[in-house]
């Protein structure tokens, strides 16, 4: 039986294991975020074929996102108790058969359950390259090592939808629900071959299930709220009701997490300024990833009249270049103030938001393109820089906590901000009930507004 203790693995492959572990926590993000994004060039043809509006078919983008802010509080807990070798292969062993089971949906209903199954197992493997890369590397490495992973964060989007259109364009929609399952696969067979052991475990502690309904439960209401807002005519006492509601939960969560002895957030965390100014640059982060990765396909396709394959070539460049410009970011986060450079990140997003809000129906693919790219830009230097500032200045025991609710963040600014994007162009002009370019330009101004706010938290960022 292989040793996949450290020293095991270091005897084996010698110093280059770290960048096989690192490998294959890269193959489950890359996986949970192509299957984020992938799906979104595919929205025109499901909503066609179920005959359903943008009001319904953005729950295959919520729902993934909400499901995986919800799950991924538990990877703290699941390390502590199994180790990321075993929560990682389980987690995508169960991600490659509810991804199978998408692709056979009958109904709408179906395949919203799936995406959430789907993100729900994404939310696990979220934070473990995170958690990973500080554990193994030294502090002087770290950014390096975040800006490597990294690329795998934001290569899934750029690829997603590049083939997501040539799968919804030459085989059919179902295909980008099947696509993340071999990738997932292989990271089954990495982590088991790769990963480490962990090296000692805390004693065994009660799992904070209390406290993840509440969370679910709050976070839940409080999408739906948003959504029915979108037709808000005759259902003013249940979006009132759910307001309520979702306020309640959130005060029970945090009652709950303030008492219990091992809350799925670590409280002292948002003692620490530093910490609490990087989640909140996370949210903004979650926005600026997710919001326009949903946004940028639905707005070609349905106000510029593009096909799915052009949508998707549209991301290419930008994956490209921000692939190259990640390992640059990463190593800079090493050696810089991480607040220029996410303030900076924050900046070149918030431009591309504003030239799309200014687009018109006569602008020149190439245009578009290089929007895209200086987006894509600003997102790669924001990802490691946030990291290091906010996870350096943490003691060892408290990485697993601390990386996962930096994830946490990030992915409820991804959730609420698609869910306040969709509400935006759904509340927008329409014509023949599809939304018009008007009511694109609002939701990019949202956005762009969004993003720009951050920057006054992340400059207090000091480390």
């Amino acid at each position: 039986m292989a040793d996949n203790s450290v020293e095991g693995l270091k005897a084996r492959y010698g110093d280059r294991w770290r960048w096989l572990a690192v490998a294959t926590v890269m193959i489950g993000t890359m996986a949970t975020v192509l299957s984020a994004t992938v799906v979104n060039v595919a929205l025109h043809d499901i909503m066609v074929e179920f005959g359903i509006r943008q009001g319904q078919v953005h729950w295959l983008a919520t729902g993934f996102i909400a499901a995986m802010t919800t799950t991924m509080l538990a990877s703290s807990w699941l390390l502590d108790h199994f180790g990321v070798r075993k929560t990682l292969a389980a987690a995508m062993f169960l991600f490659t058969l509810i991804s199978l089971a998408g692709g056979f949906a009958e109904t709408p209903g179906q395949l919203i359950a799936a995406r959430i199954g789907q993100g729900a197992m994404a939310g696990l493997m979220q934070p473990m390259g995170m958690y990973l890369v500080f554990r193994i590397f030294p502090r002087d490495r770290r950014g390096q090592a975040m800006g490597i992973y990294g690329m795998g964060v934001i290569l899934a989007p750029a690829l997603g939808p590049v083939l997501g259109g040539f799968l919804v364009d030459q085989l059919d929609w179902r295909y980008v629900m099947f696509a993340p399952a071999p990738v997932t696969l292989v990271g089954v067979f990495m982590a088991w071959r790769f990963l480490p052991l962990p090296v000692s475990r805390p004693a065994p502690y009660r799992f904070d299930l209390p406290g993840l309904i509440l969370l679910g439960f709050t976070i839940a209401v409080s999408l739906d709220t948003l959504n029915r807002l979108q037709h808000a005519a005759g259902q003013e006492n249940r979006i009132l009701a759910g307001t309520v509601m979702a306020l309640g939960g959130l005060l029970l969560f945090v009652l709950r997490e303030r008492r219990t002895a091992h809350p799925l957030v670590n409280m002292a965390l948002l003692r620490k300024p530093v910490f609490v100014f990087a989640c909140l640059g996370a949210v903004a982060l979650g926005l600026a990833l997710f919001g326009s990765t949903y946004l940028i396909p639905l707005f070609v396709q349905t106000a510029l009249g593009f096909s799915a394959t052009e949508a998707g070539l549209l991301m290419l460049p930008a994956g490209i270049v921000l692939g190259m410009t990640f390992p640059l970011a990463g190593r800079l986060a090493d050696r810089h103030s991480a607040r220029v450079l996410v303030v900076f990140g924050i900046g070149a997003f918030a431009l591309s938001a504003m030239l799309f809000a200014l687009s018109d129906l006569e602008l020149a693919f190439g245009w578009l393109v290089l929007w895209t790219v200086l987006g894509r830009i600003g997102i790669g230097f924001m990802l490691p820089a946030l990291s290091t500032g906010a996870l350096n200045p943490l003691k060892p025991q408290e990485l697993g906590a601390g990386s996962s609710t930096l994830n946490f963040m990030r992915q409820l600014g991804g959730a609420f901000g698609v869910n306040l994007v969709a509400l935006t162009v759904e509340f927008g002009e329409h014509s023949s009930g599809m939304p018009t370019i008007n009511a694109f330009h609002s939701a990019w101004w949202l956005v762009a507004v969004f993003v720009a706010v951050a920057a006054i938290p992340v400059w207090r960022m000091r480390t």
